[in-house]
């Protein structure tokens, strides 16, 4: 037997969210290649948050243990992939939406869903950083990649005081980078620049409505908001510069106009961290394991148990909570 939050649906569709106690007989991939991992830390994620609260159709089939993220050690394996004791990381794949995911003391995976953890993090490191520090380094390798460098101009990080914008920042902080971070929480400003932040900005000078082209200014952007503040940052980047997009937590809608890519050069970058291949997963984990200052990654973290995760959830959604939420599932 093993904890879990399991999420089931009632007959009016409702999402209800408790810690149960599951046979491990229940767990998926019986009869398939897999292995099974005792799970030392999961995360709470926005997704993961949109999941427990059932306040977006996440969750592809019912009963569901949420959780996109989770580390720990391979208690059995079938697969010449993996041995019993090795530490790996799990985020994306459809983990936690339509198949059992980390919120949970166990999970029976897909042997090319995991990959080996970094040496240099440990278990907890690993999910304080988890699918929003992973996606945060997928979008400064795609600014790299396209050919934002240090010395070009300023770097806007969106929704700075969440997981992505909060890994950005130090990254492209630790890279030589001069970060401009958004947030509605303006008290947050001194927490922002000891994360790396050169100046932060109130994220209500992009949040509504503007025009499709303004002043020049970011020779890069991190988004995770999306929405007429994804619309504004583009219409703000300077010529040739680049956004990468990687959330929607304003919203799904994008109200642009194609103005700053055909008269500026302006690159849209998307961002998917579910599917991203193993090389890019690698890569995106060593640059983390090389870059973040450790005591600043912990001054992110809020640790909670399984049930303190449904708790917080809708408080996430609201944007009310700073940085990560790691989840000790054996607490």
């Amino acid at each position: 037997m093993f904890k879990a939050i399991q999420l089931n649906k009632d007959e009016a569709g409702a999402t209800h969210a408790a810690v149960t106690e599951i046979d491990d007989a229940a767990l998926p991939l019986q009869d398939e290649e897999h292995i099974v991992v005792d799970i030392a830390y999961s995360t709470l994620n926005f997704k993961d948050a949109l999941a427990v609260t059932g306040r977006s159709p996440v969750v592809r089939r019912f009963p569901m243990v949420p959780g996109i993220d989770c580390a720990g050690s391979v208690r059995a394996s079938n697969s010449a992939r993996w041995r019993v004791g090795d530490a790996v990381i799990v985020n994306g794949w459809g983990v936690g939406e339509g198949h059992w995911g980390g919120l949970a003391q166990r999970a029976s995976l897909k042997p090319q869903w995991p990959i080996a953890r970094p040496a240099g993090l440990s278990a907890f490191d690993a999910m304080a950083l988890g699918t929003a520090g992973y996606t945060a380094a997928l979008c400064v390798l795609a600014l790299q990649r396209a050919g934002v460098q240090p010395g070009d101009g300023e770097v806007l990080v969106t929704g700075a005081t969440g997981g992505v914008g909060g890994v950005s920042t130090m990254l492209l902080a630790a890279l030589g980078y001069t970060v401009v971070a958004t947030t509605g929480k303006t008290a947050e400003a001194d927490y922002l620049k000891t994360l790396g932040a050169h100046e932060v900005l109130d994220r209500a000078l992009l949040s509504s409505s503007g025009k499709p082209l303004q002043k020049e200014r970011w020779a890069g952007v991190v988004d995770s908001v999306g929405s007429h503040t994804l619309a504004n940052a583009c219409a703000t980047t300077r010529y040739g510069g680049v956004v990468a997009a990687c959330g929607l937590a304003q919203g799904m809608d994008f109200p642009a106009t194609v103005a700053p890519f055909i008269l500026r050069g302006v690159s849209l970058l998307g961002i998917d961290s579910v599917s991203a291949s193993t090389e890019r997963r690698l890569e995106a984990w060593s640059l983390l394991d090389r870059l973040i200052d450790r005591q600043k990654l912990a001054a992110t973290v809020t640790k909670v148990d399984l049930a303190g995760a449904i708790a917080a959830a809708p408080a996430l959604l609201d944007g009310k909570h700073r940085g990560r939420l790691v989840v000790d599932v054996n607490a």
